[in-house]
């Protein structure tokens, strides 16, 4: 997809702090009635003064030191001003010839090679509210307006159009999701946390904008859909029109709004209320406090516990994974703990749409690190070890009760070679098979076994003593 070119406005919203950007609401507002984390200035009512959230402002220039942008020394907010009923005061404030950063760069992981997408500018700007329709925003005949959102603490974190597919978007975001996860920012589960604007356009034609789309997987779905109608209308001798579009995700395709707005429409000008803000010490003051990045994690996680690279790689996808991984390994192997985390605990939360966040609540680290001893002394098998993690993730209770109570534990291995002798004198006709090369035959006797066994013993291993005792 050489010929196609992608630019993406990503806006984040800075959900793990406390307030709002400019007032004292609170941001815990996403299980909260319509209307309720609302007051006068994130309400726009005349008169009512702003205040800058100096938490927000630290969190910002973490962020823009994170993605290795040049912050500036000074930064300005700017008056947005459009006409909308989300954005109570008739414009947004937002910043705009002076950001908070320029520059900056992201690197994603793309077919085995390392791919740069350069960044543009990072900046503030409040979130206006959220619209609700019944049904689409083609169908419904009227729209709500919950303020709530109004005034939350957004960052827009704009990159260069140097994307060339909607797999490349996709990985981007998620990298970036994962470094604003690790700077503990953000919570990305939480609705409306991040939102996508894309720009796309086919080399050589006009650039269309895909407004507000709300998911990672809608985003690589809208830029499928908004390249496949451009280049539809471009074979038929059609120009592409320069436009803002919504992606309608219920018929994952994108509808026309209006046509595209240019700067100029938005009459900037300084926030006059508010007086520019001095970056130096704030810059200072956040230093220190960087936490360990993914990519540093990962090469740490290789050179302290002697895990493959693919292992790692998994386990920082999450931060809470790889604290998680940490723990158990300060009681088992780290290469046993990094397996059964990465390939069988990671897979059964992702089956029940869960992060590893709500594993250490209801699977602790030390009670998963005690199974997995079980399993390394051979107290019981593969098989019990997966019965025991399905069980405590889905009903809970203490791993020695739900091994006692399925009958887990593996039985010793001469009792095992006892069961296997006495399937052998059992069954001649499935030994006289075995032996003749049928060795479908081996699989009924190491049923056998498994069904006077209760399934306790290992399928791998029986099989491979049966083998002995025949040979």
């Amino acid at each position: 997809m050489d010929d196609v070119v992608i630019g993406l406005e990503v806006h984040v919203q800075l959900n793990k702090l406390r307030t709002k950007l400019f007032c004292s609401c609170p941001l815990n507002y996403h299980h909260s009635p319509p209307n309720t984390h609302v007051c006068p200035v994130c309400l726009g009512m005349p008169g009512a003064m702003p205040v800058v959230n100096k938490e927000a402002v630290k969190a910002a220039v973490k962020v823009a030191m994170a993605l290795n942008a040049e912050i500036k020394p000074f930064t300005v907010f700017d008056r947005k001003n459009y006409f909308y009923p989300d954005l109570p005061k008739g414009f947004q404030i937002s910043q705009y010839d002076r950001p908070l950063a320029l520059g900056g760069h992201v690197t994603i992981e793309l077919d085995g090679q390392e791919k740069r997408i350069q960044l543009k500018r990072i900046h503030m700007e409040e979130d206006p509210g959220k619209l609700s329709y019944k049904g689409s925003i083609t169908t419904a005949k009227y729209s709500l307006v919950d303020y709530n959102r109004s005034g939350a603490p957004l960052l827009e974190i704009v990159t260069e159009p140097v994307m060339n597919s909607p797999k490349e978007a996709r990985l981007f975001l998620n990298k970036l999701r994962m470094i604003l996860e690790y700077l503990d920012v953000f919570d990305g589960d939480l609705e409306g946390a991040m939102r996508v604007d894309a720009n796309i356009s086919i080399k050589g034609s006009g650039r269309v904008e895909v407004k507000n789309i709300s998911s990672f997987k809608g985003v690589e779905k809208a830029l499928s859909y908004e390249i496949m109608r451009q280049k539809n209308l471009l074979q038929r001798g059609r120009a592409v029109v320069r436009e803002t579009r919504h992606f309608d995700e219920a018929r994952n395709i994108t509808v026309s709004l209006r046509s595209k707005e240019e700067e100029q429409d938005y009459r900037y000008f300084p926030e006059p209320d508010l007086v520019p803000i001095l970056t130096d010490e704030i810059v200072k003051e956040v230093e220190g406090t960087l936490p360990e990045m993914p990519e540093e994690k990962r090469e740490r996680l290789k050179r302290e516990y002697g895990i493959g690279d693919n292992f790692a790689k998994v386990l920082i996808l999450d931060v809470k994974m790889a604290d998680y991984f940490e723990e158990v390994a300060k009681h088992v192997d780290p290469k046993l703990a990094a397996s059964w985390i990465v390939d069988v605990l990671r897979g059964e939360l992702n089956y029940r749409g869960w992060n590893f966040a709500k594993c250490w609540e209801i699977f602790k680290p030390e009670e998963f690190s005690k199974l997995l001893k079980y399993f390394d002394e051979e107290r019981i098998t593969e098989k019990g070890v997966v019965e025991v993690i399905r069980t405590k993730l889905d009903e809970g209770g203490e791993i020695d009760a739900i091994i006692q109570k399925k009958g887990l534990f593996a039985i010793p291995k001469d009792e095992i070679i006892r069961f296997c002798k006495e399937a052998i004198e059992e069954n001649p006709k499935a030994v006289e098979d075995y032996l003749s090369g049928k060795k479908q035959a081996l699989n009924f006797l190491v049923g056998q076994v498994m069904k006077k066994t209760r399934g306790r013993a290992d399928p791998a291993d029986t099989a491979k003593l049966i083998e002995e005792l025949l040979s």
